[in-house]
């Protein structure tokens, strides 16, 4: 087996396509000294993906009790009622932070003190799969390393990215509608003009910076030691800079991407990297690569602003096209499918699915809901929605119709996500059917604060236990629906799928695991319609409703009789049979 520093070795090769020869060198060597160092630290634990895997994504500080770390209050809400059917938690940054609720890191290496320690951290990871943001484009702007840079030390001099602000920058892809280049004065009263892709308050580093990729894996690598085992790299998609280009999804970019996992695989090969790049569906999945040499799971972006059209409209065509299109490149690789998310809902990723008035009536609907919107600046200046910023039960329902509509709406839009091909990740807010608060935006001026609610852990408690509210109601529908998930091996993140037309108002996936004979047919109605269908032919024998446990169908092509199933409005039915 080839040692790193040989030059036919990948990582020795990528790091060479990456920086100069006298550059790569020096970081082969500081990267071998890294992997030396975790080696002896890390124990390797066998890990794959299967039916099982729910993704939990919350805030360390969800849920609070006085006196009591937030980290642990979670993990007692955790243990008292997903136990058993969540498996797996993604903690959103729980690193010290300036803004942007822990997206703005001050320091990767500590446990924000509001919310814990390590300790607390170990502690989830000793009974959940832990998930982690490798928040790895940027930092804040009161880090130790940019204070370090505006300080003058030589060290970090290469750090970050001073850009003369009179050259042509249009051509730079933004995400945000806020300048590209936020001004910053050093210890020497010198005015510096430094790439800030998202925020003044998040500044991009430079991995033209060998030290910067070292320094950043090691962080990466510690994570891993305190029990991570998913990593979620956040913005990837702008993570290197090249002047005259869009300086996003560029090649470097998908080989820093590469190199990082087999960097981490060295020591953990266990370890799932997640890509996060919130941009057209067809860009989006680039970064599963070749399907065995990036990421393991890539968000699916597209999914939740397609739910939201597909239910306020009752019609499911656009959808079921849309899922007719879903390529893997290998059976190693599968979507990371969610509803919500600490951001907003974004639009970006349905370019080219939905047309303009499409777009602009979801933008309409979500307003009338309550919702917000934000923008980003065009390459010619103008400013298109990014995101609708909503709850997501109350983007599907108008605040003036009943809790009932509004249960049965999210109800169908979450056992959609359940059945999609790949691993389901939940929103806090979304398993208790949490509203629109208006009070965090008011109180933040920030948009996406409209779906960042932190509850008294007390509070909390009391309504998901309290008869007739609508977080109980969720909460125990939702559970139900996982538990019935998670004990189908036709659900396996990497089985075979296949999106039926049946009705315009209906969606269906046909699913079953590659090693297992028994399928299942999820059918969901979108509509507030009674509807009949009629099951393919090629569909044969006994189907049963597993949320039910009624024999719907017998299916058979020697009677030849047509097979209908009827859905009452918002029904979800899941049918199982053989091949």
């Amino acid at each position: 087996m080839k040692h790193i520093s040989d030059p036919d070795h990948t990582i020795n090769k990528r790091i060479h396509r990456l920086y100069p020869p006298e550059i790569a060198e020096r970081a082969v060597n500081s990267i071998i000294d890294l992997i030396f160092k975790y080696k002896q630290r890390i124990i390797s634990k066998e890990y794959h993906l299967s039916e099982k895997d729910i993704i939990l994504i919350t805030y360390g500080d969800q849920v609070n009790r006085h006196h009591e770390a937030s980290i642990q209050t979670l993990k007692e809400f955790m243990d008292k009622h997903l136990k058993g059917v969540i498996n797996s938690i993604h903690i959103l940054p729980f690193y010290p932070s300036s803004s942007d609720d822990g997206f703005s890191v001050v320091s990767y290496n500590a446990v924000d003190p509001h919310m814990g320690s390590w300790r607390e951290i170990e502690s989830i990871s000793s009974d959940y799969r832990l998930m982690v943001d490798g928040v790895i484009n940027h930092v804040s702007q009161f880090s130790d390393w940019f204070k370090a840079y505006l300080s003058g030390d030589k060290y970090f001099q290469d750090y970050f990215i001073e850009v003369d602000p009179s050259l042509d920058l249009s051509e730079v892809t933004r995400p945000r509608a806020t300048p590209l280049l936020s001004e910053f004065t050093d210890d020497e009263g010198r005015i510096r003009h430094i790439w800030t892709t998202f925020s003044k308050d998040q500044v991009d580093l430079n991995y033209k910076s060998h030290r910067v990729l070292r320094n950043v894996l090691d962080c990466l690598f510690y994570y891993i030691e305190k029990g991570a085992t998913l990593i979620r790299l956040d913005a990837i998609a702008f993570i290197w800079k090249e002047l005259g280009t869009p300086c996003v999804h560029l090649p470097q970019t998908h080989e820093l991407i590469q190199l990082m996992r087999e960097v981490l695989h060295e020591v953990a090969p266990e370890v799932i990297i997640i890509t996060e790049t919130n941009v057209p569906h067809h860009e989006n999945v680039s970064y599963f690569g070749s399907g065995s040499d990036e990421a393991q799971m890539v968000y699916n972006f597209a999914l939740p602003p397609l739910l939201v059209h597909s239910i306020l409209n009752g019609n499911t065509k656009t959808l079921t096209s849309w899922a007719q299109t879903l390529t893997l490149p290998s059976d190693k690789v599968c979507f990371f499918n969610f509803t919500a998310s600490h951001d907003g809902i974004g639009l970006r990723p349905i370019k080219g699915i939905l047309e303009d008035e499409e777009l602009e009536y979801l933008v309409g609907r979500v307003k009338e809901h309550g919702g917000l919107v934000s923008y980003r600046t065009e390459p010619d200046g103008s400013e298109s929605p990014y995101e609708l910023n909503c709850s997501y039960i109350d983007a599907l329902t108008h605040p003036d119709e009943d809790d009932n509509i509004r249960f049965k709406r999210m109800l169908v839009s979450q056992a959609t996500v359940l059945v999609m091909p790949g691993v389901p990740g939940i929103y806090f807010h979304s398993l208790v059917g949490s509203r629109n608060y208006h009070e965090g935006v008011k109180h933040s001026g920030i948009n996406r604060a409209i779906n960042r609610e932190k509850y008294n852990m007390d509070w909390l408690e009391n309504e998901v236990t309290t008869q007739g509210t609508l977080a109980k109601r969720m909460l125990d529908s939702y559970k139900r629906l996982i538990s019935i998930r998670i004990n189908e091996k036709a659900f396996n993140p990497f089985g075979k799928f296949k999106f039926l037309d049946l009705d315009e108002r209906v969606f269906a996936v046909d699913q079953h695991c590659k090693d297992d004979v028994e399928r299942i047919l999820a059918i969901h109605n979108f509509s507030n319609e009674i509807v009949t269908c009629i099951i393919p032919d090629n569909i044969e024998g006994t189907l049963c409703d597993i949320l039910t446990s009624n024999c719907t169908i017998s299916n058979s092509k020697e009677y030849k009789e047509t097979k209908e199933i009827t859905l009452e409005p918002y029904q979800i039915m899941w049918l199982k049979g053989r091949i």
